[in-house]
């Protein structure tokens, strides 16, 4: 039990330390967090495409309303036989054999991303142009198929390297700058590499993956802006626009939890004082009460001393 007089200084560092993870948060940057919660969304909504599922077999699912132009799929694999086998062809995904998963597991699920016109959004490149959607491919246990908010297995591929085949991708000829493959890792690092087979990225680790080319800034844009296309400008216009949303939400929540902090002090302190005064009044002798109508009311005790009129002592 934790008592009384410390129970308002306990609350209160309580409060701080929520103000502090508020403000952390709000540091944080909005395109990475979104990013993140957006993974652990589309595992939810791949899982819900699993009814008595087929091992080996790829489920479309369907994403909510609000997200529509993403494509997710989900299959189920044993994990020997991944390790084995492959998978051959997944969608744009080539996965050979020698594939290992840490921590390992009976059964896994590949979900598979395609954000489409949502990619600049989550994974803005500002000063580069996408010449593709941004594709993903994240490995889950597989031991409940119900279970939401589950963490990514690292997988990796240990003898060849997964090839992610982008269709419909036109690499421009000429001097201009070479398209490269961009990797998003789950803890928000980008890398960039050689584009192999024409149109193609090649990779050794689970993340999202896109085909993007340096983007030529306009001659008279000011200074502070940076060129680009669907990566570029929107990317940086909407991320900005991500700070100063959540610059002022986090700042409204701020204040109105300092208020509530002082609100809260205040009416500690008034009920610690009420306690003292209950405490000294508890320590003094009580009254007597009698019933004097419908009501109850205090009288005092006869005194020791009983009073003598002066007249009986008069000879």
């Amino acid at each position: 039990m934790i008592p009384s007089d410390l129970q308002c200084p306990m609350l209160l560092l309580a409060c701080l330390f929520a103000v502090l993870q508020l403000s952390m948060l709000t540091a944080q940057s909005p395109n990475e967090l979104s990013a993140r919660l957006l993974d652990s969304l589309l595992q939810d909504y791949a899982f819900r495409a699993f009814f008595r599922p087929r091992t080996g077999v790829s489920y479309d699912g369907i994403v909510p309303s609000n997200l529509t132009g993403i494509r997710i799929s989900a299959m189920r694999l044993r994990s020997g036989s991944l390790r084995k086998r492959g998978t051959g062809s997944y969608k744009e995904f080539q996965i050979p054999a020698g594939m290992v998963e840490q921590p390992y597991v009976n059964r896994l699920v590949l979900v598979y991303h395609n954000l489409g016109n949502w990619s600049s959004l989550y994974y803005p490149l500002p000063g580069y142009v996408s010449l593709a959607p941004v594709l993903g491919l994240l490995a889950y246990d597989a031991s409940n198929l119900s279970a939401t908010d589950l963490p990514e297995l690292n997988l990796r591929a240990t003898e060849s390297p997964i090839l992610v085949k982008f269709p419909n991708v036109e690499l421009a000829a000429g001097s201009g700058p070479s398209p490269k493959c961009v990797y998003f890792g789950l803890q928000g690092s980008v890398e960039f590499d050689n584009v192999v087979d024409g149109s193609a990225c090649s990779t050794v680790r689970q993340g999202h993956f896109s085909i993007v080319v340096e983007g030529i800034a306009p001659s008279p844009a000011p200074d502070g802006e940076s060129g680009g296309g669907a990566a570029g400008g929107g990317g940086v216009w909407k991320r900005e626009v991500w700070i100063v949303v959540g610059s002022v939400v986090g700042g409204l929540v701020l204040v109105a939890v300092l208020v509530v902090m002082v609100v809260w002090v205040k009416k500690c302190r008034g009920r610690k004082k009420i306690g003292r005064m209950e405490e000294v009044a508890g320590g003094g002798v009580p009254l007597a009460t009698v019933i004097i109508a419908s009501g109850k009311l205090p009288v005092a005790m006869g005194t020791r001393t009983r009073p003598v009129l002066e007249s009986e002592y008069l000879p």
